[in-house]
């Protein structure tokens, strides 16, 4: 598909898109701010990219579908930044689907430079599974969940994986459906590249489930080498509102917080509750995350957690009248290279096309101190050719943000878009930590012709192996801070400090 290309201000300002309805909104122009629609998928090529895409070290985008491809179970595909298509793989391709079916999640791409993800459904039992992918389409399963008795090693994955500093991944199980006794809510475990799964946490551990039950989201790694997570409910409260906690490597669980501890005369949790999505840290070192519902209006929040587990709530989503602000957040967190963070909501927004009234979803700005502005409507385009009900987004090395939406499009099967509002280019690193001699690769944006590459001021040898990739090593005398690569363009830096580990 060709690109749609909108250039269009912030939106000051209804509730979530029914799928499949149609959603027109008014903007007011701010120069510098450019939204463009990349591929609008047809069902051929996948459909309903809930989980948005990654940039790789090839400078391509690789994202999944939970839906379309050869046998409508799903793909995995790979997107150019100008928005080509191609499908690297088809679920369901093998008979019984023990190929896996349906991913929700998004991919990682690993250290080895293969993607790894998971499948909610398929595998042996049909209860997911997690697998590795090479930039080709070469598919390899490496573990089918409910392999083992009484589901013990978990079933229905829903969250993406994350590679740890230890090169293991670790990751989170939802369970429920169909319960199989220990899977029956949730837990966390842990694979290595090879496939060989240990079960760390088996959810509702203790009376009342107060460690919560049903993690939806995956984990990050913090700084501080510990693992942190949310689960959809469960905790002190009730059943019904959820948890932030934080595990070590080695499975020791602990509950920071439990939501809905805090309630307004309405009886709305107004700490929020039922968080969807996968927590960030920040610069200054908290974790940032989102609920789907409480708040003082009861739509979802945004909310700040620290390390230790003393948790801010900082804005309640529709506080606006009709919710141009946005609603019900289920998507992770990103802090771009200005420091504030970015969103979006799958509800609210300005109503135009949406013959339901509802809005269809937003994306947003928000600063660490709680102002926040909605940048975008979905449905702004005539016949929401701009997709509706957006995933989380992702800002590339050439400082544009990248995202996908589950619904619309040109076709009917979701897009993927990109949102510019003028921020310039930097570099990633894969890792964002290592030993002195470590290999690290350098992601970035025109990085022909790199003159230097230095470590918080230490320079490093390097090899320029594609105007996407630089390959170097962790530099003797390296310490801790920000990576700089000298191009013909001018200087780049790393958008998140690089750890040089002991």
């Amino acid at each position: 598909m060709g690109q749609i290309v909108h250039t269009l201000g912030k939106l000051n300002w209804v509730r979530p898109c029914v799928v499949f309805v149609l959603c027109a909104a008014t903007a007011i122009a701010v120069p510098g701010q450019t939204f463009t629609t990349l591929v609008g998928f047809d069902g051929t090529d996948g459909a309903a990219p809930y989980a948005g895409v990654i940039q790789a070290t090839d400078g391509n985008f690789y994202g999944t579908t939970v839906g379309g491809g050869a046998s409508n179970y799903g793909t995995v595909f790979k997107m150019t930044a100008s928005g080509t298509v191609t499908t690297l793989y088809s679920f369901c391709s093998q008979s019984g689907c023990t190929d896996g079916s349906r991913p929700y999640a998004g991919l990682i791409q690993a250290s080895d430079g293969d993607f790894y993800g998971t499948t909610e459904g398929g595998g042996k039992r049909n209860k997911g599974t997690v697998f590795r992918i090479t930039s080709s389409g070469a598919l390899t399963t490496l573990h089918s969940f409910c392999s083992q008795s009484d589901c013990a090693d978990g079933a229905y994955p829903d969250g993406a994986l994350v590679q740890a500093s230890d090169g293991d991944f670790y990751g989170t199980t939802y369970g429920v459906q169909g319960i199989d006794t220990l899977a029956g809510y949730g837990t966390v475990f842990k694979i290595t590249p090879s496939g060989a799964l240990t079960t760390l946490h088996n959810f509702c551990s203790q009376s009342g489930c107060t460690d919560g039950i049903n993690p939806q989201a995956g984990l990050v790694q913090a700084a501080n080498g510990d693992l942190y997570g949310t689960t959809q409910n469960g905790g002190a409260y009730g059943l019904s509102y959820g948890t932030v906690f934080k595990i070590t490597p080695s499975g020791t669980l602990t509950t920071l917080h439990s939501f809905c501890a805090q309630t307004n005369s309405e009886g709305f949790c107004t700490d929020g509750y039922a968080p969807y999505a996968k927590l960030v840290q920040a610069l200054n070192a908290d974790l940032y995350g989102t609920t789907n519902v409480g708040g003082v209006t009861d739509d979802g929040t945004v909310f700040k957690i620290t390390p230790g587990g003393a948790l801010t709530t900082f804005y309640s989503f529709c506080a606006q009248s009709g919710c141009p602000d946005g609603e019900i957040p289920q998507a992770a967190l990103v802090q771009a290279t200005n420091g504030d963070l970015y969103g979006t909501t799958p509800g609210g927004g300005i109503v135009g096309h949406c013959v339901v009234s509802f809005g269809c979803g937003t994306i947003f700005e928000i600063t660490p101190g709680g102002g926040l502005t909605t940048l975008y409507s979905f449905c702004f385009q005539d016949r929401c050719t701009d997709g509706a009900e957006p995933s989380a987004l992702f800002q590339a090395t050439d400082g544009n943000f990248y995202g996908t939406t589950g619904h619309f499009g040109v076709s009917g099967g979701g897009t993927a878009f990109s949102l510019s509002v003028g921020l310039g280019p930097f570099v990633e690193t894969q890792t964002t930590f290592g030993n002195v001699g470590a290999a690290v690769n350098i992601l970035g944006t025109d990085l022909t012709g790199a003159t230097s590459v230095t470590f918080n001021g230490t320079a490093a040898q390097f090899t320029v192996v594609s105007p996407s990739l630089i390959t170097t090593t962790v530099p003797s005398g390296a310490t801790t801070g920000t990576i700089q690569v000298v191009t013909p363009g001018g200087t780049l830096s790393s958008n998140v400090p690089f750890r040089v580990l002991p």
